[in-house]
């Protein structure tokens, strides 16, 4: 039993980073790993969700369900599967919606097909924050 407890486990913690003309907040669960991209180049938000050795079903429609202070279903046909369909991807130009529902909830639930993966909040919105004060380009000279 004690070995059980000695093992590590996966790093719960929201990062925030920069790469460049692209922020990029990640988090990873037991589950999946979280990234969402913004490059002020394009000007263009990506998010991903990769789920290691646990690929996603192929189904017409991919939602975000945010549950908590400002609960809110965000749903889109074009998501695309990638990598054996472990990570499921989303590009779009406007994530006011997702960034909301990331800061302001307890919980995110990806939903595809039948397939419903909650997704804790916890800590998630000081770094949001953080990602959306990244998104400036960076000054020229």
């Amino acid at each position: 039993m004690i070995a059980v407890l000695l093992l590590p486990l996966p790093a719960l913690a929201w990062d925030v980073g920069r790469d460049g003309p692209r922020c990029t907040l990640t988090h990873r669960t037991a589950e999946t790993t979280i990234r969402l991209t913004y490059d002020s180049g394009l000007p263009e938000y990506t998010i991903r969700l990769t789920r290691p050795g646990a690929p996603w079903p192929r189904a017409p429609v991919f939602a975000l369900r945010f549950d908590g202070a400002q609960p809110n279903t965000i749903s889109t046909s074009r998501h695309v599967l990638s990598d054996s369909d472990t990570q499921l991807m989303v590009t779009d130009r406007g994530f006011g919606n997702v960034l909301d529902g990331l800061q302001f909830n307890d919980w995110a639930t990806a939903i595809i097909g039948d397939e419903m993966l909650r997704i804790p909040l916890d800590g998630a919105a000081p770094k949001v924050a953080d990602f959306r004060a990244c998104r400036a380009p960076l000054p020229v000279g």
